[in-house]
């Protein structure tokens, strides 16, 4: 609980002034307190392969504690030396760089710049693969009710979520974000679809029975052979078989169109992954699919995901949709041909079990499992992404004879001795990636971009990037508030750090240039908003721009945004070492017309000691404070936040209104700081269709890591409520 000293009410006109400091400019340098310090490098040989391993026990828990020496990997049967070996926890803040030495990419470890844009805490990355080429209406509904429930109540504070779909359907929404606000429009935009592989001719073929027929099964074959001379009569026996094998064909050239949609959509996402760090566990939902057609690549296209998942360090879950297993011969609502002698139900018994064939072998061979048989996917969601947290990577170098064969390779690994643990691990690898799938990709606003033939081409590229760009990492923050001269106003407040600036002389002067372009999207991917500027830093000399570490902050104001969710992507590129970077961030615009309660966002700024130390200004004076674009604060500092009520009731007897706060402080899902419920003074504020109250959190008694502040509003008067998150750092 609050202190009397623990949040301190700032008064609601002179806080407005100072927070909103920061916009009445569009461009300002701001000094970082960050000292140069000795950098350490991780360097190990690039000529690496790496995997990583899960071991269980028979009670289904991971065993702690092995060595590199307690394993045997064996490639294509022929036993590798382990070269390197690391045990790491998925979402920690380690894991980032042990993958990149096990890859052999170089990390700065200890240097200051990585502490400025890593989160203290980070979390994990889960996608949800919808295959809404293969789901009937039931499966979908059992697909959409797990997201939500993931969404709403197991997502964790720091994780992100993407939700995609094979026929692409959910569009310009199909990204990775932690905004629950965009997945819940991501998930409304899923749709049944039914696809279909039979044909209108009798007797009725299923594409099982198609593929079974293909295969010279005899019983399944003779059945539709003598079912088509019976209802067409007169057709011999010829005319019937070829017009059976036709049919059969037909249909199967149908599903393995449809399998290679999916599939090419899952090693599209699961290869553009690889730009993301740590693992990433993806739920692939499915009614399952049919892989022993021999009209289809199904089976080398399970391959290609199997060994772009190892690339990538993607997991994949298999949920089968349809839950428990059921007899078709009992199921009223399939349509079943007549057939007294029992062949063809005997043929067919094993249906089910093919079509789960896809979904265990993409799960079992990226190091999952699949989830069959259940009508609760919770506990296997639950438990997947618990026990995928901790792993050991295993990497060894590859015969130099072999790595330009283009072979699929096959792994084994196993403990020593150990026959009883349960050893999981991707079973494969191409060792040249076969030429990348060139099907058509989910819509993304590279098209809108390219218009704008004004931005360089290289800041057009990193905009449309499905993921942010690191090579220059920058910072963005996003806020929504509605002033009465104003109107709805997004400001972007981009934050770069200028250890990246490469600085040059000329006439005497020395400068660092760079390009920044910025473009808002709305939910369907149109660009409605863009900038661009070129900013010039200047230093004293050449000799002064070592270890430099001064940011630079540019600030934009998107005015009069219609309602409605933005997706803004920023990017810059350092002219002279052509260095590029992008940040991307959501944020929604509320719709105040509909006079429901409404707030603006969390508008977050810190106040440092030497400000609440100051002599020279009066106790109740309130020192300026700026926005902050990448919400990390000091152990030793305050944070001030400020946050706007809107369309607030007046109350029937002295038209006031009458709004209770409360204030939380979480990490982990706990809260760790609760003030008591207050309510906001509105004396003195001039306009109150828009109230603002402030706050200050000393966070001397926060450990440093990651917290979301949660301001809940109370309208006492309409009895509505309306809470506004966001997150934090203290280092």
């Amino acid at each position: 609980m609050f202190t009397r000293n623990s949040l301190k009410r700032s008064r609601p006109a002179t806080i407005l002034v100072c927070l909103l400091t920061a916009w009445s400019t569009s461009m300002a340098q701001a000094p970082t307190t960050s000292r140069p310090q000795q950098e350490e490098v991780v360097r190990v040989y690039t000529d690496l392969v790496q995997t990583d391993v899960m071991v269980f026990d028979k009670e289904g828990r991971f065993v702690n504690g092995l060595t590199k020496d307690n394993f045997e990997l064996k490639i294509d049967g022929k036993v590798r030396p382990i070269q390197s070996f690391e045990q790491i926890t998925a979402g920690s803040r380690d894991e980032e760089t042990q993958l990149a030495a096990a890859r052999g990419r170089t990390v700065n470890t200890t240097g200051s710049t990585p502490k400025r844009v890593v989160p203290l805490d980070r979390g994990r990355t889960v996608f949800f693969y919808v295959d809404d080429f293969h789901l009937d209406a039931s499966g979908f509904n059992a697909a959409r009710k797990l997201i939500t429930n993931f969404i709403d109540k197991q997502m964790g504070q720091n994780d992100s979520a993407a939700i995609a779909s094979a026929t692409g359907q959910i569009g310009f929404l199909q990204q990775l974000t932690d905004n629950r606000a965009v997945l819940h429009a991501a998930l409304n935009r899923l749709s049944v679809r039914t696809y279909t592989v039979t044909d209108s001719d009798r007797p009725s073929m299923s594409e099982y029975e198609a593929m079974l027929i293909d295969n010279d099964e005899m019983d399944v074959f003779e059945y539709f052979v003598s079912e088509t001379m019976r209802l067409n009569r007169g057709m011999t026996r010829d005319q019937a078989a070829g017009i059976v094998n036709g049919r059969a064909h037909s249909i199967l050239n149908q599903a393995a169109q449809f399998n290679t949609n999916t599939l090419g959509g899952l090693e599209r996402l699961v290869r553009n992954a690889r730009e993301l760090p740590g693992r990433k566990v993806l739920f692939l939902l499915s009614n399952g699919f049919l892989i022993e057609n021999r009209r289809s690549d199904t089976t080398s296209r399970l391959q290609r995901v199997t060994s772009a998942a190892g690339k990538s360090g993607v997991v994949i879950y298999s949920i089968d949709t349809r839950g428990l297993a059921t007899d078709k011969g009992f199921d009223a609502s399939v349509e079943r041909n007549f057939d007294p002698s029992g062949r063809l139900q005997r043929s067919t018994q094993g249906e089910t079990f093919a079509t789960q064939d896809g979904l265990n072998a993409l799960a079992r061979d990226t190091g999952g499992r699949p989830i069959f048989n259940t009508n609760d996917f919770r506990p296997g969601l639950t438990e997947a992404i618990k026990e995928s947290s901790v792993y050991y990577l295993l990497a060894w170098r590859p015969d130099q004879d072999q790595q330009k064969s283009g072979r699929f390779r096959n792994i084994q690994v196993s403990v020593i001795g150990k026959p009883e643990l349960v050893v999981r691990v991707r079973k494969g690898y191409f060792d040249i990636e076969p030429p990348a799938n060139t099907a058509k990709a989910a819509p993304t606003p590279n098209k809108q971009a390219e218009q704008n033939k004004v931005v360089p081409a290289k800041l057009r590229e990193t905009i449309a990037a499905v993921y942010p760009v690191q090579e220059m990492p920058i910072l963005l923050g996003l806020d929504y508030y509605d002033l009465a001269d104003k109107g709805p106003t997004v400001q972007t407040s981009i934050q770069m750090p200028g250890e990246f600036f490469e600085f040059t002389e000329q006439d005497g002067k020395v400068q660092a240039v760079i390009d920044l372009t910025g473009v808002f999207f709305n939910d369907k991917g149109v660009p409605t908003v863009s900038f661009l500027e070129r900013i010039v830093t200047s230093a004293p000399s050449l000799e002064a721009t070592k270890g430099y570490h001064r940011d630079i902050t540019y600030s934009y104001p998107a005015l009069k945004l219609t309602p409605g969710l933005y997706q803004v992507r920023v990017a810059a590129r350092d002219e002279k070492s052509g260095r590029v970077g992008s940040a991307h961030a959501w944020i929604e615009v509320p719709d105040l017309s509909k006079k429901e309660l409404s707030t603006s966002s969390l508008l977050l700024g810190e106040k440092t000691q030497a400000m609440t130390t100051n002599v020279s200004v009066p106790e109740d004076t309130i020192t300026p404070v700026n926005l902050s674009a990448n919400h990390r604060f000091r152990h030793e500092s305050n944070l001030r936040f400020l946050i706007f009520t809107y369309n607030a009731a007046p109350s029937p007897t002295n038209q006031q209104p009458d709004i209770a706060v409360q204030v939380q402080v979480v990490r982990d899902e706990q809260p760790v700081i609760t003030a008591a419920l207050k309510r906001v003074a509105t004396e003195g504020v001039p306009d109150l269709a828009r109230i603002p109250y402030a706050a200050e959190i000393p966070l001397a008694s926060l450990n440093p890591g990651r917290y979301i502040l949660q301001v809940t509003l109370i309208d006492r008067v309409s009895k509505q409520s309306a809470a506004r998150q966001t997150h934090f750092d203290v280092y």
